[in-house]
């Protein structure tokens, strides 16, 4: 059935968003209606799912959200389900109602079912591959179904009976897989070019060399989910994959030019290296050396390292950060010297640049080149720290605590830059210039100078990049500049730092990384704030990470002021769990068996320490 639903435009259908295609007016296309129904709507002529039908797939969708009693319901729900299936498969993944139902279909079914549903979403040769991967629905049903691949090998593994059936229904959709990775072979431009089925390809990637991230959804990531790099799962794959992945990247290959000019299919290249890094380390040498002969060779101005160009540009820029990433010492060794030497600081001045260069500071971190490259980078501080890029001013400050190398300069120099080394009283007020990133003169509004410390200003504006530096130069083997600045803050800046979501990170550093006789100096600065930390969602964070940092007789003191507000501690949702973590009733009602617990926690914890150490 196709549908003339068109023909009664619903309300607020004027406000749809306009698909790529759509070329003619609203009544131009009610003009057409029923024509429509036949041909498509605004699309290429291409058919669509009747609304009977995609009533049926929201029912459908329905009820698998209310879940079955046992196995034996669900697997005769979902072959009568892809029994309506049959014969529209092409329809239903590419209609936006269909193409959920049946992303949430396939990990229900059984392999021969998934394989069934990929065979006519191929058709007779397979070509179809290409129109369902490159459709805004269908490419989802498309990585869903080869994503059952890892589900199947598994389950075949770990059954013992039926052996014989269970290869034949898995050989069924690992064909299919196949099918699918030679049309992508055949259309490689095509595919790695196209919004919608780049992303085919990357899943394909992944799936051939036997490992599998969360699957893609339309929602993008929260705040906290952006930056993280999603875990993968390993599986074990047929034999053919493991050859059919070195065609596929051979194939890639040929089309490397792209990855420069191109931003979609600079991002499936990333795939492909970053999975071949997991799962196949000697081709992805191969690549990684391929991809760097490819970008270095390419014709610049003379004298200039095309690679100068590359690392401006907001598609190649993310290449070369996998390749960093990735690479081994050899090879980030000849990136430098051969084409970066001397332009360092100029790259991390550049709005797209300087992320290459965290990364290569990062990756350098282990090796003696970090030397000279921080010798390199710590020129341009200031001028960085100017230009807002503080990325940059973080990963060297990380580096130097990693590698043990260069911390002293780096100290001094982010003095200098803050315009707090000179007069050295000035250096007590380092760490809330650092948290804030903001210059003396600016943060204590001074014009002149000279004198030392300004009238004192309230603790304000730490930011993020702020306590990523402090965390890391809290890591550095001398940093009595930091603890003698957190000393000289009032009990006011020291209860806003412990509350602060970028501030309780610094405060948690400095304290776990002290010395006991250090510990003890922040810990009297700290008295008379346990509660008030106690109540606070980031506070009571703080106060558990002393706490398990404490000596017993420090343990013993903050627990000491606790206990009188007893009441206050437990009608609080968070203070209520400081009381139990602390076991603070025990130190009310039995102190001798509290004390002998905490002295034989510390104990313990020492152990491990030398252990670890």
């Amino acid at each position: 059935m196709l549908t003339k639903a068109e023909e009664k435009p619903q309300r607020g259908e004027g406000k749809k968003r306009k698909h790529p295609g759509d070329d003619g007016t609203r009544e131009e296309r009610k003009k057409k209606g029923g024509e429509e129904g036949e041909k498509g709507q605004g699309d290429g002529g291409r058919k669509r799912l009747d609304a009977l039908s995609v009533g049926y797939f929201r029912r459908v969708g329905e009820r698998l959200s209310e879940g079955f009693e046992d196995n034996e319901e669900r697997e005769m729900f979902v072959e009568n389900v892809l029994s309506e299936v049959k014969g529209k498969a092409m329809l239903v993944a590419m209609d936006c109602t269909g193409s959920i139902t049946l992303q949430r279909l396939l990990p229900l079914s059984r392999p021969e079912q998934v394989g069934e549903v990929m065979a006519e979403l191929g058709g007779e040769s397979g070509t179809e591959f290409k129109v369902v991967s490159c459709d805004r629905c269908g490419g989802h049903v498309v990585e869903s179904a080869v994503r059952q691949m890892s589900r199947l090998m598994e389950s075949s593994q770990k059954e013992s009976s039926d052996t014989t059936e269970e290869e034949e229904s898995c050989e069924v959709l690992e064909m299919q897989v196949l099918s699918l990775s030679q049309v992508v072979r055949d259309n490689c431009e095509e595919f790695i070019k196209h919004v919608h089925g780049s992303h085919v390809v990357r899943t394909l990637i992944h799936v051939l060399a036997g490992c599998l991230g969360p699957p893609r959804t339309e929602s993008r990531p929260g705040a906290k989910g952006r930056g993280v790099t999603p875990l993968l799962t390993d599986f074990e794959i047929p034999t053919s994959f493991w050859y059919e992945l070195k065609s596929l990247t051979e194939t890639l290959m040929e089309n490397i030019n792209l990855s420069v000019t191109d931003a979609v299919a600079s991002a499936v290249f990333q795939t492909m290296l970053t999975v071949c890094h997991r799962k196949r380390p000697k081709l992805c040498k191969q690549l990684l050396k391929q991809i760097m002969e490819y970008l270095t060779s390419r014709s610049a101005a003379p004298g200039v390292s095309p690679l100068l160009v590359f690392l401006k540009d907001q598609a190649s820029s993310h290449l070369i950060e996998t390749i960093i990433q990735l690479s081994h010492k050899p090879l980030l060794r000849d990136l430098y010297k051969n084409h970066l030497k001397g332009h360092m600081v100029d790259l991390a001045l550049h709005p797209i640049a300087n992320f290459p260069v965290q990364r290569l500071t990062a990756a350098s971190a282990k090796y003696k080149m970090f030397l000279k490259l921080f010798d390199e980078l710590v020129q341009g501080v200031e001028a960085v720290l100017a230009s807002g890029h503080m990325g940059v001013i973080v990963q060297l400050a990380e580096s130097c605590a990693e590698s043990e190398e260069k911390q002293d300069e780096l100290m001094q120099s982010l003095l200098r830059a803050f315009h707090c080394a000179e007069p050295g009283s000035r250096q007590v007020s380092c760490l809330p210039l650092f948290m804030s990133l903001l210059t003396y003169d600016v943060y204590y509004h001074s014009d002149t100078a000279e004198g030392g410390t300004s009238t004192e200003v309230p603790l304000s504006s730490i930011c993020y990049h702020g306590s990523r530096l402090v965390q890391a130069l809290s890591r550095f083997k001398e940093r009595s500049v930091l603890l003698s600045s957190l000393r000289t803050l009032s009990p006011a800046d020291l209860l806003t730092l412990a509350s602060d979501p970028a501030g309780s990170h610094v405060l948690q550093a400095l304290i776990t990384t002290s010395s006991d006789k250090g510990r003890g100096k922040i810990l009297k600065r700290l008295e008379g704030l346990h509660v008030q930390m106690a109540c606070s969602r980031l506070g009571s964070r703080v106060l558990e990470a002393i706490w398990n940092s404490a000596s017993v007789s420090q343990r013993q003191s903050i627990a000491q002021e606790l206990v009188p507000s007893e009441n206050q501690l437990r009608s609080n949702q968070f203070a209520r769990h400081v009381w139990a973590k602390f076991a603070l009733s025990h130190f009310v009602h039995r102190r001798a068996h509290w004390q002998e617990i905490q002295t034989g926690q510390s104990k313990k914890r020492k152990l491990f320490s030398d252990i670890l150490e």
